[in-house]
């Protein structure tokens, strides 16, 4: 048998050349039992095309299929004369059972009707011609959903959040996790809203909970099926209660605004008319409340009725009634409390009537005349 000098492989299966022994070079010889007429052993047909698989691109990776689904691979192959194509399954012949293969002349097909998770390994397929094999090898990944994670339990509760743990699933479906899924609903409206997805660890804190109302959570496992079908509910539920807010006053020195009579606004000259009414200003601050009194060429004059005095938010006002020409002289308003005193004074002149005169700052009193021209009329004497 001749050797293949440079055999082409496809990619992802291998070509094996078995070996030949000096027994295999020897012609072989006839047994002392047959005679002359006995027949002569058959030679295999010669090679003309070297065993090869042409394994497809989507199998060279692992071939995921979920439970329940159709497996159905046909792996296409060349070799003339036709060769032997053979499957295992992990080493192992095939479950007929389960598995069904059709040979034909250029390909073979491996056939599952409903995928099981047994039906996951490693599968070879093994093509013979002569001494010649080439093999292939494909990876089957049949999964399904998780099962749900175990002892969920509510941690702790605080404030507007809540803490959960829970262990893995026991099943997790025959493929690695992709994360949790955490979901939460209220006792009132009995709606499950989600709060996590694809969360990867096994403890969480569900935050912005609404105070005055009760939790339940629960928690589904996830893979590349979907969620598992059931998720357990925590038993205990979060109840949101209101905290007692306490307001607590910063301590702070009292600011002392205590201070002396002191007058902001003076009183001012002024010369009024004998016959009208004149008042005379002025503002002062101090703290605790001052005492005013008025003076008169340094004579109090509180209890005088053609006087009036008034305080009113730190304003004081003096009304001379229809003075004279005695009520002229130096008014003098004096302040006084516990931590000291203050005064300031004016002048008042009071004229007689008929001239104009204009008031100083300070003192209201009306013009001297109505103005014009006054004429003086004349009694002319009677002549008898």
């Amino acid at each position: 048998m001749e050797a293949a000098t440079a055999p082409e492989v496809a990619a992802g299966s291998k070509l094996k050349v078995k070996e030949a022994s000096p027994a295999d070079a020897e012609p072989p010889q006839a047994s002392p039992g047959q005679g002359a007429g006995s027949p002569t052993p058959q030679l295999l047909p010669p090679i003309e095309e070297h065993p090869k698989i042409w394994l497809p691109r989507t199998l060279r990776q692992t071939y995921i299929r979920k439970v329940g689904d159709t497996v159905n691979l046909l792996i296409p192959f060349q070799g003339k004369p036709k060769p032997q194509a053979i499957w295992t399954h992990d080493g192992c012949a095939l479950d007929t059972r389960r598995v069904s293969v059709r040979n034909g002349e250029r390909d073979s097909i491996l056939f599952i009707r409903e995928a099981q998770r047994a039906d996951s390994g490693r599968y070879q397929l093994r093509v013979q011609l002569g001494g010649l094999e080439a093999t292939a090898t494909i990876d089957i990944l049949v999964i399904e959903r998780p099962g749900p994670p175990q002892s969920i339990k509510l941690v702790d509760v605080w404030g507007f959040s809540a803490t959960l743990e829970w262990t893995p699933p026991q099943d997790t479906g025959n493929t690695a996790l992709l994360g949790y899924t955490v979901q939460k609903a209220d006792t009132k409206s009995g709606l499950w809203f989600t709060v996590l997805e694809h969360y990867h660890r096994t403890s969480c804190i569900v935050s912005d909970l609404i105070i005055g109302n009760s939790y339940a959570f629960r928690v589904f496992a996830e893979n590349q099926c979907g969620l598992s079908e059931t998720a357990p509910i925590t038993t205990d539920l979060a109840h949101i209660q209101k905290a007692a807010t306490v307001y607590k006053t910063k301590g702070f020195a009292q600011r002392d605004f205590s201070e002396a009579p002191k007058f902001t606004q003076p009183l001012a000259d002024c010369t009024t008319v004998t016959g009208y009414n004149t008042q005379l200003f002025c503002c002062v601050r101090a703290s605790p409340r001052p005492k005013i009194i008025w003076l008169k060429n340094k004579m109090d004059i509180q209890g005088n009725p053609k006087y009036r005095a008034l305080t009113h938010l730190g304003i004081c006002s003096l009304e001379i009634r229809k003075p004279g020409p005695f009520d002229g002289g130096i008014y003098t308003c004096k302040a006084v409390n516990p931590l000291g005193e203050a005064s300031v004074d004016c002048r008042v002149d009071v004229k007689g009537k008929g001239k104009r005169r204009t008031s100083a700052l300070g003192c209201q009193s009306p013009p001297l005349s109505t103005g014009g021209r006054v004429r003086e009329q004349r009694r002319k004497p009677r002549w008898r």
